[in-house]
């Protein structure tokens, strides 16, 4: 059998029929993106590009990134964080302040299994893990940040007979 680039020697079109068929973007379907939902769909579909929209973009409102961490993690960490100085513990009980940690963590959430029982504080704690933690022996303290002094003195302590110019 006679290979094409033999056996289309010295013809003119090369098996594309007429001159005019095989000019432009038309003989193969369009240029680029064409028809990509269209009839080049199964082209598309390969290459991983899927046909319509899919999923959505949830408002900014709903999106919080607060850090989190679950009482099955803080329980398997527990020891850890006393070695290394960022938790400690006082009979059996380990007292953990979340807030105040290199990476504060602001929630705690209620997932695992809590085999030990541990203070912890921390900002916000789901009901949840507040109800696995007392059960195992624990507690939750909230924490509230230390308010710094402010350098305002008091309008009780100002002159009122002074006027002052703006």
């Amino acid at each position: 059998m006679k290979k094409n680039v033999t056996k289309f020697r010295g013809s003119r079109t090369c098996g594309g029929g007429t001159h005019k068929n095989r000019r432009g973007g038309g003989s193969r379907g369009g240029r680029g993106n064409a028809g990509g939902c269209k009839h080049h769909f199964v082209r598309n579909y390969m290459n991983g590009m899927a046909y319509g929209k899919h999923g959505f973009k949830r408002p900014q409102k709903v999106l919080s990134n607060k850090p989190i961490v679950n009482v099955g993690e803080l329980d398997e960490l527990a020891e850890q964080l006393v070695q290394y100085g960022e938790a400690h513990k006082q009979g059996d009980i380990y007292h953990i302040n979340l807030a105040e940690l290199e990476y504060p963590i602001v929630k705690v959430l209620g997932n695992g299994r809590i085999t030990k029982p541990m203070a912890i504080t921390v900002s916000e704690c789901s009901a949840r893990a507040r109800s696995k933690i007392e059960e195992a022996g624990g507690s939750i303290e909230e924490y509230v940040p230390s308010v710094k002094e402010v350098d305002i003195e008091p309008e009780e302590t100002r002159d009122p007979d002074v006027e002052e110019d703006v």
